[in-house]
């Protein structure tokens, strides 16, 4: 899966872990990082930086994430929430670019 899509994300919150996640589900491993992208598997699908027919991602991905956390060192707990409080960031900050983008190019139109 190529990262180049219409949708810039260049600049974000946590742009390096989905980026690495996304490359992490492309090759097939089952990363933190992967994790992390499968939870906001639906929303990196409509932003296109997922394919549509992509498989859809494994049963649980936030536990996943934890029992991974869980294995890779103390504290999985605080990771977690930070990971998810990361994601959320970027989530957020991705649905504004887009929605800017989207208001300039209908004002460009009318």
């Amino acid at each position: 899966m190529s990262l180049e899509s219409q949708t810039d994300i260049t600049d974000l919150p946590g742009e390096e872990l989905i980026r690495d996640g996304l490359a992490q589900i492309d090759s097939g491993e089952m990363t933190v990082t992967a994790a992390l992208a499968w939870i906001a598997h639906a929303r990196l699908i409509r932003h296109g930086l997922l394919p549509k027919g992509s498989s859809p991602p494994p049963a649980e991905p936030e536990r996943l994430l934890y029992r991974l956390l869980q294995q890779s060192g103390p504290d999985a707990y605080a990771r977690y929430n930070a990971l998810l409080r990361t994601l959320t960031s970027f989530e957020r900050a991705l649905d504004h670019r887009r929605a800017r983008a989207t208001s300039q190019l209908n004002s460009v139109v009318a």
